[in-house]
């Protein structure tokens, strides 16, 4: 599912270093918020099994999606069709109770349908703006590489600024807010390639892959008469999402850490096979990403193995490879196993 995972997360003594880590901090408030770690850990299990009773065996993909709605992210899932791209993102979306819209992103899709538009009032005699699909707590991005670059990029600055500016004046968008969207493959016919602003505007992406037979099988029976998402009820709520996102943003993270961070987003940079390595959002992105998942993991600290488990999805999409490595059918996911094989490990604190 995450090429490279189960490597990256051993590669160079990152697990053996948990138990330093551990040993080293005690249990901390989490970050002053109304919500403790034990909240985070119980609220977020529920999420996790009711979008379970949906998608069939694909945990790793379920959590690194909470994962990201915690870590005030963006998520791109991007796979063939008829993996379950869509399902995934109307599962989380429907575990939590908040305002959901969806776009199915066409070539003759227009920004304004995205955004907003302001129409004459005759009554009024003034204009007034028209909210678009983005005025939404979550908004699902069906095939987004179906629409041309002028319409993707309608989505920059609600995904960056959390705000739409529409005929000079600026709207705030609603807390939480999270975009979801769901690509074929860049090859495939009738597909535009993410620019690359928004591609790194992404906190991560993933690929959901073929289910295994007995999950296909169990699909079978679950999908086979009814939809299951009509029966599925939310697990938790807007309000406390965004509590569960103000805890995380407090979790305790060490310097040696960050500068574990912003080293191995540099060794993408110096890597002869990248033309354009990660940018200083990915460094972002992985901090962030990194806090929920020890969250998820019940520790109110990062160690090095939260950042190299998030390694490959959090900057492979990011890359821009050069055409030798093209030629040679280098992937990016080599590249983030190679930046992590010769990043050094955060020493223990004394």
């Amino acid at each position: 599912m995450f090429e490279g995972l189960s490597t990256t997360t051993r590669r160079g003594g990152v697990s053996s270093l948990a138990g330093d880590f551990d040993s080293q901090h005690s249990s901390r408030p989490v970050g002053g918020a109304s919500l403790e770690l034990a909240d985070v850990s119980r609220i977020t299990t529920e999420i996790e099994k009711t979008m379970a009773r949906v998608i069939e065996g694909k945990p790793e993909a379920i959590r690194l999606a909470i994962t990201v709605m915690l870590a005030e992210g963006h998520l791109l899932i991007e796979d063939v069709p008829g993996v379950g791209k869509t399902m995934l993102a109307k599962a989380l979306a429907k575990a939590v109770s908040c305002s959901v819209k969806r776009v199915q992103f066409t070539p003759d899709l227009l920004p304004s349908d995205i955004t907003g538009v302001s129409i004459y009032n005759n009554h009024t005699h003034e204009f007034e703006f028209k909210p678009g699909a983005v005025f939404a707590n979550i908004v699902l991005g069906d095939e987004i590489n179906r629409a041309s670059p002028k319409t993707q990029s309608a989505l920059l600055e609600c995904m960056e600024e959390r705000q739409v500016t529409a005929d000079g004046t600026t709207y705030a968008l609603d807390a939480p807010f999270m975009v979801i969207a769901t690509q074929n493959p860049a090859d495939m016919e009738g597909a535009y390639p993410l620019p690359e602003a928004q591609r790194d505007r992404f906190t991560a992406r993933l690929s959901m892959g073929y289910p295994s037979p007995a999950s296909e099988l169990a699909m079978l029976d679950g999908h086979g008469e009814v939809n299951p998402l009509d029966s599925l009820h939310p697990a938790t709520d807007a309000a406390t999402i965004i509590g569960l996102c103000a805890a995380v943003r407090g979790l305790y993270i060490a310097a040696p850490i960050k500068q574990y961070a912003v080293d191995l987003v540099a060794a993408t940079r110096s890597d002869p096979h990248v033309r354009l390595g990660a940018s200083p959002r990915a460094t972002l992105h992985l901090i962030r990403t990194a806090r929920a998942h020890a969250a998820l993991s019940g520790r109110d600290y990062v160690i090095p193995e939260d950042l190299a488990h998030l390694a490959v999805p959090v900057l492979a999409h990011r890359l821009i490879l050069t055409p030798e490595a093209h030629l040679h059918g280098t992937a990016a996911t080599e590249i983030i196993n190679r930046a992590l094989s010769r990043t050094p490990i955060p020493a223990q604190q004394r």
